[in-house]
């Protein structure tokens, strides 16, 4: 053990923070937490303070380097409205499986009571979406609080925690013991279960592999890639398990899901709920296997037929060795590989008509069959929208796991700027692309400001139909009629953005996508590209939302 840590709470906690590779600390001003900014000021630039316009964004950003990154990250809300304003971030990072740790300004304790500014309890109203919530009641006790909740959100299933400071205790000196452990315990599987799983997937003769976002979280897409090779399974991926297996690997797949969904005889689902992405685990005759980071990631609604539970490394390391030490053999997969090889080429020369459409309204597969010739391999791709961002999921196709950020099966609107924040203090060097429906930029699109003044530049590509078009066609189809779905149309964001600092433009016709997206790449400032797209054109969706 070190030395005793003494400071006041801002340095304790930071402190605490540090020792799990925090780098950075994402906030909106605030006096109830100033002892946190003191700490980050005087770090001699371990900490970078980055400081946002909505407290919204600031917990966006910490999810953003929590996911990239796989390691605690830190939002700072201060005390009232600050927190209230952040627990839309809480909630997306809790069903993201994101160790974000948000520390929260409070009233002081010994006036509480009284009616302070922004004197309220946040701990019952964050408790239902962190794993973690209580109220530092000792600045002694800073120190092993802000660790012991960060060991908790990286601990498997990874959440965000939440921690009260009140003035008083913020404040306050004192010292602490340093703690050295950082790496939260590894949950072995049960031998058995991991055995009955591998069994099941090697004698199947239609077996699927589908992958999620726990995948890359768990550091397991190396693993991934063993089990499916030893198994001879096609995988599927999402979320931030998409790119897990390279480009042109034999055994990955995007475009036949539902043709293998419809056939497969055994679904492995691995690292991702079975929620209404994934028609809630009904996946016909199919023999069902659940493979999760830890017990409480079972699903309750289902009964798979075997559910292995624990460090997905292990899990898969596992699966991809069992069958060599077995008669089961992988072969009988081959046609099965093949079948869906054909439906996935059918599928992509099929949509090479719809990437190059030159139509007029521009179709928003457009957009990304000119993104698809812009995006470097390693650029950071992050949706926030309905509709536009459901084309991007369907036609860009990362090529590297750990580079795709959507607000996950929460679903919230408004993670655009802040996430954009968190991907491009990660990495200051690759493109950052943001694309964003005219809905969603509503949201957060003033934070571009935050990004301008602290000279973090993106490309935002707006999909303008001016329209809510998750909600118009489909009431549509209900109704025979719409109402509250409807938004001015051909609003110039890209003026917006040029009078917040950064720079754009519209675009109005097919032809002029090209250019203006190697302009916004090109620029060094945050640049958005405003694409007036057709508001007629539906996304064809088949998943039961509900």
């Amino acid at each position: 053990m070190g030395e005793r840590i003494e400071g006041h709470g801002g340095h304790l906690a930071l402190a605490a923070l540090r020792a799990f590779g925090v780098r950075e600390m994402f906030t909106l001003s605030g006096g109830h937490v100033f002892p946190l900014y003191d700490a980050a000021h005087n770090s001699d630039g371990a900490v970078r303070l980055v400081d946002v316009r909505h407290e919204q964004s600031a917990v966006f950003a910490a999810e953003a380097v929590a996911k990239l990154q796989r390691r605690p990250s830190v939002a700072v809300l201060t005390a009232g409205p600050g927190v209230t304003n952040g627990i839309s971030g809480l909630t997306s990072a809790y069903f993201n499986g994101a160790p974000v740790v948000v520390l929260g300004g409070r009233a002081p304790q010994f006036r509480w009571g009284a009616g302070s500014l922004q004197e309220i309890d946040h701990v019952p109203l964050v408790a239902p979406v962190t794993k973690h919530a209580v109220t530092v009641t000792s600045t002694d006790d800073v120190y092993g609080a802000v660790h012991g909740a960060a060991l908790t959100a990286l601990t498997a299933h990874r959440g965000p925690v939440f921690l009260d400071l009140p003035l008083d205790v913020i404040f306050s000196y004192g010292d602490a013991a340093p703690t050295e452990t950082t790496t939260p315990p590894v949950l072995a599987p049960d031998p058995d279960e991991v055995a009955r799983a591998a069994t099941l997937l090697a004698a199947a003769q239609r077996p699927v592999i589908i992958a999620g976002s726990d995948v890359y979280s768990g550091d397991a897409t190396a693993a991934l890639r063993e089990a499916a090779e030893a198994l001879h399974v096609p995988v599927f991926t999402n979320g931030m398990g998409r790119g897990s297996l390279p480009a042109g690997h034999a055994l990955a797949f995007a475009k036949a899901r539902r043709a293998a969904l419809r056939g497969a005889d055994v679904v492995a689902v691995v690292g991702t709920p079975l929620d209404f992405r994934l028609n809630f685990g009904d996946f016909g005759d199919a023999q069902v296997i659940h493979v999760v980071d830890a017990p409480t990631q079972r699903a309750g609604h289902v009964t798979p037929a075997v559910s292995p539970a624990g460090d997905l490394r292990l899990i898969l390391s596992a699966l991809a060795d069992l069958p060599a030490g077995t008669a089961l053999n992988r072969g009988d997969h081959v046609d099965w590989v093949d079948q869906l090889r054909q439906v996935e080429d059918a599928a992509k020369q099929a949509e090479q008509a719809d990437l190059a459409a030159d139509t007029d309204p521009i179709k928003p597969a457009r957009i990304y069959g000119e993104l698809r010739r812009v995006l470097e391999p390693d650029a950071i791709t992050i949706g926030d929208g309905g509709d536009f961002v459901s084309y991007a999921g369907r036609y860009l196709e990362p090529t590297q796991p750990g580079t795709w950020l959507d607000p996950g099966p929460y679903g919230c609107l408004g993670t655009g700027m802040g996430y954009a924040l968190g991907a491009r203090v990660t990495y200051p060097d690759r493109q950052i692309c943001v694309l964003m429906g005219d809905g969603a930029a509503g949201f957060s699109l003033m934070d571009v400001e935050s990004l301008v003044r602290q000279r973090l530049p993106v490309v935002i590509v707006v999909g303008n139909n001016g329209i809510w078009g998750l909600e118009k066609h489909p009431m549509q189809a209900m109704y025979g009629y719409d109402v509250a779905a409807d938004l001015q149309p051909g609003l110039r964001y890209d003026e917006v953005v040029r009078a917040l600092g950064g720079a754009g433009e519209t675009v109005a016709k097919p032809g002029d996508l090209g250019p203006a997206l190697r302009r916004a790449f090109d620029a060094g400032v945050p640049y958005l590209v405003n694409v007036l797209t057709d508001p007629a054109d539906a996304y064809p969706r088949s998943s039961n939302l509900a």
